[in-house]
């Protein structure tokens, strides 16, 4: 199957690109903001306890979650993959090659140091507000799979992240006139690769919220602090593990340890912290309020 003519920039204004991946950060932030408002006002769904904050909390909360997932995500690629950056800020010729960690609109980004970021934001807000972290911690992480589907389908239009070598019938072939004109080759290869950021939109995206709606509503898990985040952490980490193994590994870390993926490395501390808040949160009694 060719890769379609995707155009990365939606449209133009003036000399400033409007781009399909940072419209999906948009659209998972404001999917979210309003997600996780809904959440606030189903009281019933926190009892005994009650939502951690108010709306209006969560408006300032959004700005912090935000620039975590901005500089966390940023400053995570750049450590996990291109440490080169950091090398760059202080012994660059030019000053164009010193700011090359803050040229977001280069690429680059990090879902595990956007995750670090966002804890990190969490974290510091909840102890300036005196407010329960893991309650708003769950609040957050039912909301981040809109952020994962609308991420993994921007980087499918990007014809970037793609998937291993493959013959399976729906296979693709990440080349075409743009990334042509764009590189002066295909990064790819004319070769059939699964189309791995679907899978990803579809696992880390679809499932994941499905999992995690039925543990808010079926489930009314918000009641045991943690419990909803150790779903998140142990069920992207799952995911994203076994879709390596269909994802082509990184320039430069093909050769890791043990067959491992970068991407593995990062989420078997995930699926273990994730694990030991699941056992810790089922065996403890709701939460009051």
């Amino acid at each position: 199957m060719p890769f379609p003519e995707f155009d990365p920039v939606l449209f133009s204004i003036g000399p400033l690109d409007i781009r399909w991946y940072a419209l999906a950060y948009v659209a998972g932030i404001v999917l979210g903001w309003w997600y996780a408002a809904k959440l606030i006002r189903n009281t019933a769904i926190w009892a005994p306890g009650k939502p951690p904050l108010s709306t209006v909390q969560l408006d300032d909360l959004i700005l912090w979650i935000t620039l975590g997932i901005i500089f966390g995500g940023r400053f995570g690629y750049a450590l996990f993959y291109k440490p080169e950056l950091y090398g760059a800020l202080f012994s660059g010729i030019s000053w164009g090659d010193r700011l090359a960690l803050f040229r977001l609109w280069d690429g680059g980004m990090s879902f595990h140091g956007g995750m670090i970021g966002t804890t990190l934001a969490v974290v510091i807000f909840a102890w300036r507000n005196k407010l329960a972290t893991l309650s708003i911690g769950d609040m957050a992480l039912a909301a981040a799979p809109f952020g994962l589907f609308f991420g993994r389908v921007a980087n499918f239009i990007n014809g970037e992240l793609w998937g291993r070598e493959t013959t399976v019938p729906w296979a693709v072939r990440f080349c075409n006139a743009r990334i042509e004109q764009l590189y002066g080759f295909c990064p790819a290869g004319d070769v059939p690769r699964h189309p791995s950021q679907l899978y990803e939109a579809g696992l880390e995206g679809i499932a994941l919220f499905v999992i995690l709606w039925l543990a808010v509503f079926k489930w009314r898990l918000l009641a045991k602090p943690g419990y909803v985040t150790g779903l998140f952490l142990f069920g992207y980490g799952l995911a994203r593990a076994t879709l390596e193994n269909f994802r082509q590994p990184d320039f430069g870390m093909e050769n890791l340890p043990l067959g491992l993926t970068m991407g593995m490395m990062l989420s078997i501390p995930m699926m273990i912290i994730g694990a030991w808040l699941i056992w810790r949160a089922w065996s403890r009694p709701p939460v009051a309020a």
